[in-house]
Parts: structure tokens; sequence; C-alpha cells
């Protein structure tokens, strides 16, 4: 139904920088809110940034002045560039985006996950 596509994630030094690609197809007629979490080993999976359709973003404290989130609605993707990237941050990277899949007043917003892509950041 739809699909969300991320690209970008590999092995970086700390310092380094890597932009983070999700794309979205599928039957869409509207996608809401975007966002990016990651998972590390042992740990939950965390709200890394988000962004809303009017472009409003949100960014967890630790990656403020680091990452930044944006969104192209034309090609339905959102991306993460993330700069001075540090061992902390290793994780898996997920995609999430509020669909609706068409204009009828019965459809409701949905919740759709990508693969995920890993970052190392590691010397």
């Amino acid at each position: 139904q739809v699909q969300l596509v991320e690209s970008g994630g590999g092995l970086v030094q700390p310092g380094g920088s890597l932009r983070l690609t999700c794309a979205a197809s599928g039957r869409i007629w509207r996608i809401n809110g975007m966002a990016w979490y990651r998972q590390a080993p042992g740990k939950q999976r965390e709200l890394v940034a988000s962004i809303t359709s009017g472009g409003s973003t949100n960014y967890a404290d630790s990656v403020k002045g680091r990452f930044t989130i944006s969104r192209d609605n034309a090609k339905r993707t959102v991306y993460l560039q993330m700069n001075s990237l540090k061992p902390e941050d290793t994780a898996v990277y997920y995609c999430n985006a509020g669909v609706i899949s068409a204009a009828s007043i019965s459809s409701p917003n949905r919740d759709y996950w990508g693969q995920g892509t890993q970052v190392t950041v590691s010397s």
C-alpha cells in the first residue's frame, strides 16, 4: 500500500556527516507528519526529529544544532542531514510517516515505517 525506503546510511568517523533520505511511494493522498527515529542495541527506539506538513520541526535535545530535518513534498521525500556525528549516534535509523491514502472521509491516517538504515560512527 505505502512504502518508505531509506538510503544514505553507512560508516563515518566522529565529526563526519551523513545525509539520510526517505522516499515514500504507493497509495498516498496526503502525507502529514514525517519523522526519523533511531534504535541502538539494547536501547528503546527514540524520536530524533520530526517535521509537520507545514514545515514545523522538532528535535531531540541530543541532536539539536547538529541534525536538520527537511522535506520535499513534491518528491514525497524527507531528509535528515547529520553533522558533527558522535559515536553515540550509532544506531539503525527509521523513517516514519503519517499517511492518508484516499480522499474518502473514511480514510484514516496511518503510520508507516521504513526498513531502517544503519549508521555507524567509529574511528
